[in-house]
């Protein structure tokens, strides 16, 4: 199973790294990476571990990011989210419903209770963006949370619960822990982070269908990170292709 970064913007979407997640039962298993040719150094790693240490080598690199975005398994990961604040790296991440998060004052409240405490005015409508059957309308919601911010710095950046609500019968909820700058942290932008999340998907099935990440049999460690390496460069030039072409037709 494979953790990847992809990079979003205004243009298209491509994925910029990847790693093999390897479960205990591997790492702590030598002969077993011997045998797959698994480095000595290579040791258990959760995923969230792993996107961190993508995230540092794109940071490194000086790739431009306003945010970063991902799903609750990462969004859970209370150091992932800290090490992002470390590094004053606006996100918005997705968390499950039970998530505990300082709301009014320095006390855990889930994500769910504090969501039972909005009433109708609280919610607006918005569109995360543009899908498969037009435009993706819920309803929203920004509540401050609390935060121990001593120094001017820290008070420049907001904590924030966004919540998404469905429009049907059901109104199911979906819930997301924000970090940015404050007058960056408008509920439309926020809005427009969290609907980027959805280009990761997009572009696993773009990858899947077109470069056949998926397509092999391989049994070593060196020959996954080939093939699943090759895949990703041919989508990304697949990417830049497409964003040519948009623009030639633009300016036709």
């Amino acid at each position: 199973m494979g953790v990847f970064l992809c990079y979003a913007g205004n243009g298209g979407h491509a994925f910029i790294d990847r790693a093999l997640y390897l479960p205990k039962q591997w790492t702590e298993d030598r002969p077993r990476c011997d045998a797959a040719g698994i480095p000595d150094l290579v040791s258990f790693a959760t995923k969230p571990q792993l996107a961190r240490h993508m995230l540092a080598r794109a940071f490194n690199a000086n790739v431009p990011c306003h945010w970063v975005t991902a799903n609750a398994v990462y969004g859970h990961d209370r150091r992932l989210r800290c090490w992002l604040e470390s590094q004053h790296q606006p996100f918005v991440l997705a968390i499950p419903k039970n998530e505990r998060l300082w709301w009014q004052k320095p006390h855990y409240t889930r994500a769910d209770t504090i969501a039972a405490s909005l009433i109708p005015d609280d919610w607006e409508k918005q569109s995360a963006g543009l899908g498969t059957k037009g435009e993706r309308w819920y309803d929203w919601a920004r509540i401050p949370l609390w935060r121990l911010q001593v120094s001017e710095e820290e008070r420049r950046y907001g904590h924030y619960l966004l919540i998404r609500r469905n429009r049907d019968v059901k109104q199911e909820l979906a819930y997301y822990v924000v970090y940015a700058l404050k007058e960056q942290a408008d509920l439309k932008t926020l809005i427009q982070v969290a609907g980027h999340r959805w280009e990761i998907e997009s572009g696993f099935e773009e990858t899947k269908g077109e470069c056949g990440p998926d397509h092999y049999e391989v049994r070593q460690w060196q020959s996954w990170y080939r093939h699943i390496t090759l895949s990703l460069l041919a989508h990304a030039v697949l990417a830049v292709l497409r964003i040519q072409e948009k623009k030639k037709r633009r300016r036709d």
